[in-house]
């Protein structure tokens, strides 16, 4: 099962508290995954097709504790895909008109509904429900071991705006980006998943990303630290070749035994440990000198050696 299947089946065993909440969620299932056809004066039908039997065992669900419609069900196996298609059909019934104005779907006079139903959005269960729905519906959530983000897919520019200001609403930031005619609402900051999840109810959902995200702090965290590790590695690498060269240059130019002793010794410990870095060899001297104290013996170094060749 997809991660995305696994935060649907929670979200499909979450009871809606209030039977406002109810209605909203019902109402944004079918607006964002079902299709209405109409046929003369008042005369509706309603098609919602859908890949996840989450999706459609909540829909049946909702529609038969509400409302007392006639529906159906087909189920049909992609041999391409090897997915299950559910199709539910609301048919043509004297209640389907009545029905669409209390979710919310048509307007009285003026037809479908284009924003979402602001009247059954009063209190915040029915907000979380119909953004659940949405979700439910429409949306996907990468793995978060990956490239993770959410995102809800929605037709009609004021829906898709409407859902946006009503996730903004739980304090989480959403995106809305347009795509070839439909629009994506967008979420891809851990805390924003994570916060969103919750107020749509899928909690032990949420729990596995906050869990998965520690993880991938922890692994960055190293990936980091190997990282400038073997930076620094790098650079003592390549100041202790050039250490190596300059005191080859000193040796042909001036003669190791003429130098000072404190650059005498500086010389034998870099011939005997050329993979140490210049803190490190300094602690290997008797009596041991500091970092800076080593720098400035190859300063002292250079200075010699680059006299010596002018002469």
């Amino acid at each position: 099962m997809s991660f995305t299947a696994e935060v649907k089946d929670e979200l499909s065993r979450v009871e809606a508290p209030t039977a406002a909440a109810e209605l909203a969620q019902l109402s944004s299932l079918i607006r964002v995954c079902g299709t209405m056809s109409f046929r003369g004066s008042g005369r509706y039908s309603i098609r919602i097709a859908t890949e996840t039997g989450a999706v459609a065992r909540t829909v049946i669900k909702l529609t038969h504790k509400i409302f007392d419609l006639e529906t159906s069900l087909t189920v049909r196996r992609s041999v391409l895909h090897k997915t299950r298609n559910y199709l539910i059909e609301m048919p043509e019934q004297d209640e389907l008109a009545a029905d669409l104005v209390r979710l919310g779907i048509l307007v009285p006079g003026h037809g479908l509904a284009t924003g979402v139903p602001t009247a059954l959005l009063g209190t915040r269960p029915a907000r979380e429900a119909f953004v659940r729905g949405a979700f439910m519906a429409g949306g996907f959530i990468a793995d978060p071991r990956g490239d993770f983000h959410l995102e809800i897919a929605v037709t009609g520019e004021d829906f898709a705006r409407g859902l946006v200001a009503l996730i903004d609403s739980f304090g989480v930031s959403a995106r809305l980006n347009r795509r070839r005619g439909a629009y994506a609402i967008y979420l891809k900051s851990f805390d924003d998943v994570i916060a969103l999840l919750r107020a749509m109810g899928a909690r032990r959902m949420a729990r596995v990303v906050e869990v998965a995200r520690a993880k991938k702090s922890v692994k960055n965290d190293v990936n980091r630290r190997v990282n400038a590790e073997m930076a620094n590695q790098a650079r003592s690498t390549d100041a202790a070749a050039s250490q190596l060269d300059l005191i080859e240059r000193a040796e042909k130019s001036v003669g190791l035994g003429s130098l000072p002793p404190a650059l005498r010794a500086f010389c034998a410990a870099r011939r005997a440990h050329p993979e140490l870095s210049l803190a490190a060899l300094g602690e290997e001297l008797d009596p041991p000198a500091s970092k800076s104290a080593m720098y400035h013996r190859v300063l002292r170094l250079q200075e010699i050696v680059e006299e010596a060749e002018r002469s």
